[in-house]
């Protein structure tokens, strides 16, 4: 479709530095909480990189959120049905949502079990909350809940590109690529 406008370059690099991001940090975090390695430095290391990663993922979608409201993003093709209208809003704004909750939720539960942060064993992040097992246990949870939240979304996100790319026809993926 030659009609397609697509998202500024800068709008397309953010994306695909989140979701490149997101391709590491998910498979890691599911490795430690399903297959949690019996070595403990191993074990801690991975722990390092998810959650340094996540603070990087933290920033940048804060990035993309001011960029965004500065920089509305394209109009979807006018014959677009209302309903996936609305499931396109709702998928992009609850991505964002929870791209803003899971490092926060990670960052305090990983305080609250007594692991202060340093990103990538380098820098120090301040510790908001000091060791409390009984809200660690509500952080991670609120931190799980948040993560199988996210991964329906980006495969309801990756629905919506099969539909627009081989039902639909109309182009949409040349937007953001």
């Amino acid at each position: 479709m030659s009609s397609v406008v697509r998202y500024a370059a800068a709008a397309r690099w953010l994306h695909w530095l989140t979701a490149a991001l997101l391709f590491v940090i998910i498979p890691l975090g599911l490795w430690i909480k399903y297959f949690e390695p019996a070595n403990e430095a191993f074990k801690l290391r991975l722990y390092n990189i998810h959650e340094s990663l996540g603070v990087i993922v933290f920033a940048i979608v804060l990035v993309r959120i001011i960029y965004r409201y500065r920089h509305p993003p394209p109009s979807l093709p006018p014959d677009t049905p209302a309903a996936i209208r609305v499931a396109a809003h709702v998928n992009h704004w609850g991505l964002y949502a929870l791209l803003v909750w899971m490092p926060i939720t990670g960052f305090l539960a990983t305080n609250a079990w007594g692991f202060p942060l340093s990103i990538f064993g380098v820098l120090p992040m301040p510790v908001p909350l000091g060791k409390d097992e009984e809200i660690a246990k509500v952080l991670s949870l609120l931190h799980w809940c948040g993560a199988l939240t996210i991964i329906l979304l980006i495969l309801a996100h990756l629905g919506g590109v099969i539909y627009h790319t081989f039902m639909r026809r109309d182009g949409l993926l040349q937007r953001m690529t």
